[in-house]
């Protein structure tokens, strides 16, 4: 009877441990939830390990200090005026100004005392910016024709159009494609837009010229990839997007590819696939040589075990598991999180500096702040007696996997810490599928891949998109195929400069 019974004590003692443990994970994710939902997103963490806090060391000073200090309340407080300049507005001074005179009636021009008429003195000017919907207008091309002696007619040969016989002149197409892929407005408010204006065109027709545009510009779209692919420096990620097929609703991917050795690279390529294989990105950098920023996505792991590929993981992610590890030991967490801190503060200071100067400051100062977190990292995954299922668990594995890499980025003077370049990539994807919601077919994602990519990359380069796919659109037929670099975004740019100087002058 008493090992029954100390069976069932144990057995009982098992089940409360094991209870516990499932009631601390599910508390971890109703608090995260809850902060998805309602709070902040911004990873900012207020230390636990602070002893002024824990401790009522000083409450007798403080609490005086506090009665001498009369209260304020923040919603009692008047806003204060901005009074720096940015609060102004700005506009060309070519702007054209339309006159509008407001005078007094003629009656009230004579003196009422004396019956003399007024003398004007001087005027009141109010300048305000003003605005009329856009306007469109119809491009009249007149071609005469000439009989010739053998009965046959000669006329100029219209210009090469990016679509065949299409009825819309390349500025509109410019207009429309900015307005979808930058601004994120949906085909059938662009129709809209243009119905309030008198101008029919259906959804349906707007979506194959977006199409027909985006198949055009594909070879653009190659050639900067190529681009990205020859600086031997890119950063990858992929975010879901929808697309319609036969059966309906389906769910695609879209694979950014950023590349080039400044602290910010310009050039943005999207790719379109029907889903997150890891084939897809292992097609796209196939011939890839270089240094690779990423996420820990498997797929970008198997790049890793290349000999040809330096995989560079991102501490912004690293960073991220331990935000989120709101159970566990949090003075430990803490302290991590305040390592990681240091790091990215050491990198803004370090990009300051020359290629040479940076891998110094790296070597000097990133590399033991490493090689202590990878100390007691493993030693707190081995020894600490971790929840098995807790994100603190999970924060922790997600670091020791990436160990054999954390330090490649210390070898580039061109690599970086995080892969926020991507990211940041990423984020007007997220902003646009919640207006335009999904593609319309398969090749309607590829054709917007297309299309996103030269515009995402003229935002980045501070290029008004519809001045530049205005201007290609009109040029890509007729340019030669070996020379496609010179109409990319930042080429183009570089070749308009010149010429903006000159005007000026």
């Amino acid at each position: 009877m008493k090992t029954q019974k100390n069976t069932s004590e144990q057995d009982l003692k098992n089940q409360v441990v094991i209870l516990t443990t499932e009631i601390a994970q599910l508390k971890e994710q109703i608090n995260w939830f809850q902060r998805q939902l309602f709070g902040k997103r911004s990873e900012r963490v207020v230390p636990t390990t602070n002893q002024e806090q824990l401790t009522f060391e000083g409450f007798e000073n403080l609490q005086d200090s506090l009665e001498e200090q009369p209260k304020i309340i923040p919603a009692h407080e008047r806003r204060k005026p901005n009074r720096d300049g940015q609060d102004t507005i700005a506009f060309p001074k070519d702007l054209p100004v339309e006159t509008t005179i407001l005078d007094i009636p003629e009656d009230q021009k004579v003196s009422p005392e004396t019956g003399e008429p007024l003398a004007k003195i001087g005027e009141e000017v109010t300048h305000k910016l003003a605005h009329k919907p856009g306007s469109y207008y119809i491009k009249k091309i007149v071609r005469p024709k000439y009989a010739l002696p053998n009965g046959g007619v000669l006329t100029a040969e219209l210009p090469d159009s990016i679509i065949p016989r299409c009825r819309a002149d390349e500025s509109f197409l410019a207009n429309v494609l900015t307005m979808k892929f930058a601004d994120h407005l949906p085909l059938y408010r662009v129709s809209e837009i243009l119905d309030r204006q008198s101008i029919s065109i259906s959804r349906k027709l707007l979506s194959q010229w977006v199409v027909r545009c985006g198949n055009a510009l594909k070879p653009l779209r190659d050639e900067m990839l190529k681009q990205i692919l020859e600086s031997g420096n890119i950063f990858a990620d992929e975010t879901p997007v929808k697309f319609l097929d036969e059966d309906g609703s389906q769910l695609g991917y879209l694979w950014t590819i950023c590349g080039g050795k400044a602290a910010d690279p310009s050039y943005r390529v999207y790719n379109f696939r029907e889903n997150r294989r890891h084939d897809n990105i292992l097609e796209i950098l196939k011939d890839y040589h270089g240094v690779l920023h990423s996420d820990k996505y498997g797929a970008y792991e198997k790049l890793a075990e290349r000999k040809s590929v330096t995989w560079c993981p991102c501490f912004a992610h690293i960073r991220r598991k331990f935000f989120e590890a709101e159970s566990g030991d949090l003075p430990f967490r803490d302290w991590v999180l305040d390592e990681i801190k240091k790091l990215f503060e050491i990198e803004e200071a370090a990009w300051l500096l020359s290629p040479e100067e940076r891998l110094i400051m790296r070597q000097e100062k990133e590399r033991p702040i490493i090689d202590e977190l990878t100390k007691r990292i493993k030693d707190k995954l081995i020894n600490g007696n971790v929840l098995p299922k807790s994100k603190f668990k999970e924060a922790l594995g997600y670091y020791c996997g990436l160990i054999p890499y954390l330090k490649n980025y210390l070898k580039h003077s061109f690599a970086r810490l995080d892969n926020n370049v991507a990211e940041r990539a990423i984020r007007p994807i997220a902003i646009g599928r919640k207006n335009w919601l999904f593609f319309g077919s398969a090749n309607g994602g590829e054709a917007g891949a297309t299309i996103l990519s030269l515009v995402q990359t003229c935002r980045g380069l501070g290029i008004n998109p519809s001045e530049y796919l205005e201007d290609i659109l009109r040029r890509l037929m007729m340019h030669s195929s070996q020379k496609l670099y010179e109409l990319l975004p930042d080429q183009w740019q570089a070749a308009r400069k010149p010429k903006l100087v000159e005007s000026q002058a």
